[in-house]
């Protein structure tokens, strides 16, 4: 019965999906220039990469059919701006992708360092309908610009809104500008029916 069970094992292991380190490997092969470091936790896997490659290695994972990520699960950023730490961060933000494959059951997060003093990256929109939102609310809350989006417009604050509220810096005491609504049909879209 041991046996069996071993014999279920082995074919079972033999027919699951080619593992991530494959991809690792792949995105590797294609562009040995790209890759900043990699990780690998609980059969999650992490590329770092240089920002310049975001676009063609999102197509890559996109199409190639050793991947096949055709779906954008997030796009977020993260502001590593530190106050009296040790912990040495290369660039203040982080671009992070998180991709998953449904055909080949399996994820994985792309994260692309962005510099403060040039505070952009090229946009993938056009791999993912999703990525428009995804890249507008990037912009709206860390002030990181997409290169190449075609509404790179704030979409959770209002346009006279100053600043972007999830930067460390943000000051939590900031006063914004009111927002005027001038007519009518400014105060409905707005919900304000005085």
């Amino acid at each position: 019965m041991a046996e069996e069970s071993s014999e279920n094992i082995e074919s079972i292991a033999a027919s699951e999906p080619i593992e991530t380190s494959v991809v690792i490997h792949l995105v590797q092969q294609e562009y040995p220039a790209a890759i900043l470091s990699t990780h690998r936790h609980r059969g999650d896997e992490t590329i770092a990469l240089k920002r310049e490659f975001i676009q063609p290695i999102c197509r890559l994972l996109r199409d190639h059919p050793d991947c096949q990520f055709e779906m954008m699960v997030d796009l977020t950023a993260v502001d590593y701006l530190m106050v009296e730490t040790d912990l040495q961060q290369t660039e203040r933000f982080e671009v992070v992708y998180h991709l998953r494959s449904l055909s080949k059951d399996r994820r994985i997060r792309l994260k692309c360092p962005v510099p403060e003093d040039d505070c952009q990256i090229p946009s993938i929109h056009t791999l993912w309908d999703a990525v428009n939102w995804y890249e507008r609310e990037c912009y709206d809350m860390y002030g990181i610009h997409f290169e190449g989006h075609p509404n790179l417009t704030r979409i959770l604050m209002y346009e006279q809104f100053q600043g972007h509220p999830l930067r460390k810096d943000y000051p939590m005491d900031k006063q914004q500008p009111l927002l005027e609504l001038n007519d009518v049909e400014e105060r409905y879209h707005y919900g304000r029916f005085e």
